[in-house]
């Protein structure tokens, strides 16, 4: 028994940078007012200043204009606020029809079907084994009605990249809006919206040891979307709300600390998870694509063992992961990623993510992979599915 935990599910949510929490102080403490125009009082138009610096240094980062960046609650409000806003805005003018992956996050993949029964037509696009969307299908779909594509810049799971730049180039040759929600990619790899013609990106400071609650929404200048909360006339009149100025100064700070040097160190605790997982231990499968990855993600199948079996005994020596994704981790239902690609309840169950952070070492791995394998053994000498002489 370790210690300490060892957290390796920070595709589910990573912790604070103790940096990123001294940037947020201020605007708890000293410049709490709301923000306040130029003609407002001091701390208000200080507090302003700290929301617009934010605005300005997620902008930055993705090769967008300040004006084009919307603060939202995270993820899944950015991304209802993307699709549910654009479908509002077009319904009349083009049409009802939207298009998303199979293998779409929940905040994606649940408003298109609530959409469907306001009476919108949605389409799911397959993947291929590995997770990669299929183009012909996705140019196929494409109609006059479209209103929107929604297609994942990576995915949640597995960690495979979508080909955005491919994606947006048929969007934008049969004239119709893209949305790519970017949770998992954000600052982990390259997405700059200046080359790829990408309308409304989705963001969040969760998974980048920033804080919890707040996000972004990414609308190219000229999008067409309504206002789908009603309130205040907060964001430029485009999301109502009291804005979250320390969540957003965090956020920043969280996007700034970001380096290529820690993105390449997270590929390499990757890529020796799964180098140890295939050579040590018999009959596993690599969930996602090997090359076209997020660095920061390693989802492996242990066949003939149930994934929930395996969390629990890594937690008992003091190892957190997530089987399947982290929504699916109190569900008997099999995982909607896993199945998406062509695997099986087996498969699906047998699954452990991996994901890595800042405050993970290559001791973790190897701590966690030794005990993997003696775990992984244990359970299959007990299980009636598992042959010692395949």
């Amino acid at each position: 028994m370790l210690d300490k935990t060892v957290y390796l599910d920070n595709a589910a949510s990573t912790r604070l940078d103790e940096r990123v929490l001294e940037a947020m102080k201020p605007y708890y403490f000293d410049t709490y007012a709301v923000a306040t125009s130029e003609f407002g009082y001091s701390m208000g138009i200080d507090a302003k200043e700290g929301l617009e610096n934010a605005r300005a240094g997620i902008a930055s980062s993705l090769g967008a204009s300040p004006e084009e960046i919307v603060f939202t609650s995270g993820e899944t409000e950015s991304s209802n606020m993307a699709i549910k806003g654009v479908v509002s805005a077009l319904m009349k003018k083009k049409g009802n029809h939207i298009i998303v992956s199979k293998i779409e996050d929940f905040p994606v993949l649940n408003t298109a079907r609530a959409l469907e029964k306001q009476g919108c037509r949605a389409d799911y696009i397959s993947v291929s084994p590995e997770g990669i969307l299929n183009l012909e299908e996705l140019e196929n779909a494409i109609t006059g009605n479209t209103a929107l594509v929604s297609i994942q810049h990576a995915n949640q799971e597995i960690g495979t990249l979508q080909d955005i730049k491919a994606i947006a180039e048929i969007c934008k040759e049969k004239d119709v809006l893209l949305h790519t929600d970017a949770t998992h990619s954000f600052t982990r790899v390259p997405l700059d919206v200046s080359k790829i013609p990408v309308d409304l990106v989705t963001m969040s400071a969760h998974t980048i040891h920033g804080p919890r609650g707040v996000g972004a929404l990414y609308i190219r200048e000229g999008t067409p979307i309504n206002k789908w909360m009603d309130g205040g006339f907060q964001e430029s009149n485009r999301r109502a709300g009291l804005e979250n100025i320390p969540g957003a100064v965090g956020f920043a700070k969280a996007v700034e600390l970001v380096t290529p040097e820690e993105n390449r160190f997270l590929a390499s605790l990757r890529d020796h998870t799964i180098r140890r997982a295939e050579e040590e231990v018999p009959h596993v499968t690599l969930n996602g694509s090997r090359t076209q990855r997020v660095p920061q993600n390693a989802n492996i199948t242990f066949h003939y063992v149930e994934g929930e079996s395996m969390t629990l005994h890594l937690d008992m020596r003091g190892f957190a992961v997530s089987t399947g994704s982290a929504c699916f981790s109190r569900s008997l239902e099999a995982s909607h990623v896993i199945m998406g690609i062509g695997g099986d309840h087996e498969r699906a169950h047998g699954s452990l993510r991996f994901s890595f952070g800042r405050y993970n070492s290559m001791e973790d791995v190897d701590g966690i992979i030794d005990a993997v394998k003696e775990i992984v053994s244990q359970l299959r000498a007990i299980s009636p599915l598992y042959d010692k002489n395949k």
